[in-house]
């Protein structure tokens, strides 16, 4: 009997099943792969302080880092990469660190490190995902980590500060968007018909740029311009993660909001209706009374005046 797979993880938002990169690597993969995965998403929890997400949990083994988890995976028989060549296995590995080195950094600085996307987007969502007080300390505590993270790997001298390396992340990054965009071509997916894990990690990294309604994101506008790329997302959210989605609160108070604005419109049009029924009524000949004279009785007609 196969153990139950839980996946601990940050929850869905913006039309995603989960806003977090490594996260959606791991849900995607599960879904190409056929695993089973049962969600748990870590939101209103204390984990979201100090939880390491993603982290599966089957039996008595945990484990985390989505590189970790997708072989893990693979052990367990769900293993969305056994028609890849060996060519195609060392390209996936040569793609995966490409998005590592170039992306990933520029998307950090996106939604991390950007004032006004950090300000409006990212800081609102983890902090509504957190309890109290905890909803103050994790998005200050995910920005710290991330200008810790770009610096570590983009901030040799004498480029060693933020705002000196800006132009140098957003450069690398729209360069493998480019480099992506050629690889995909016209096909569905990266690899013949069938996703592998360059598509799960390709989607990871992409799918929130995809979907976040930034105000401020060079990056993202680039994105929007490589069609086959936003395509790509969307053809996966689609096919594998439309039935999870529920409708978006958005979407929804914007029915709402129209459905109260028809009943409004009915009753004030019923209204008006009985209204002009009513002064219809009341100034037609037909329903007005009469006073109708007494007719004289017969005893008077026959009586003998005195």
């Amino acid at each position: 009997m196969a153990l139950s797979m839980e996946l601990r993880c940050w929850g869905g938002g913006w039309g995603l099943p989960s806003v977090h990169t490594e996260s959606l690597i791991v849900l995607a993969y599960a879904k190409f792969s056929g695993a089973e995965v049962v969600t748990s998403p870590i939101d209103w929890t204390w984990k979201t302080l100090t939880a390491t997400v993603p982290e599966l949990a089957c039996g008595e083994s945990t484990v985390t880092d989505p590189t970790q988890i997708l072989n893990f995976l693979r052990k367990q028989r769900f293993n969305a990469d056994y028609e890849l060549t060996a060519r195609q296995g060392a390209d996936t590995l040569a793609y995966i660190a490409l998005l590592e080195e170039k992306l990933r950094p520029a998307l950090l600085h996106t939604f991390w490190v950007d004032a006004e996307n950090y300000a409006n987007v990212t800081r609102p969502w983890f902090a509504s995902h957190s309890p109290f007080p905890l909803n103050f300390v994790v998005p200050c505590r995910h920005a710290n980590l991330a200008i810790s993270r770009i610096l570590l790997t983009k901030g040799e001298s004498p480029l060693n500060r933020i705002n000196e390396i800006e132009a140098k992340l957003y450069t690398d990054a729209k360069e493998c968007l480019n480099l992506l965009s050629y690889r995909l071509g016209t096909g569905v997916y990266f690899f013949g018909s069938s996703p592998t894990s360059l598509d799960a990690f390709v989607f990871g990294f992409l799918a929130p740029l995809c979907k976040a309604s930034l105000p401020s994101s060079p990056l993202q506008t680039h994105l929007s311009q490589l069609e086959n790329l936003t395509q790509f997302c969307e053809n996966i959210l689609a096919l594998y993660f439309s039935s999870d989605q529920p409708a978006s609160p958005s979407v929804q108070e914007t029915k709402d909001a129209n459905l109260q604005k028809l009943t409004q419109l009915v009753n004030k049009e019923s209204n008006l209706i009985e209204k002009m029924d009513d002064n219809l009524r009341s100034s037609s000949p037909q329903h007005k009374q009469h006073r109708l004279d007494p007719k004289p009785s017969l005893a008077n007609e026959n009586s003998t005046p005195a």
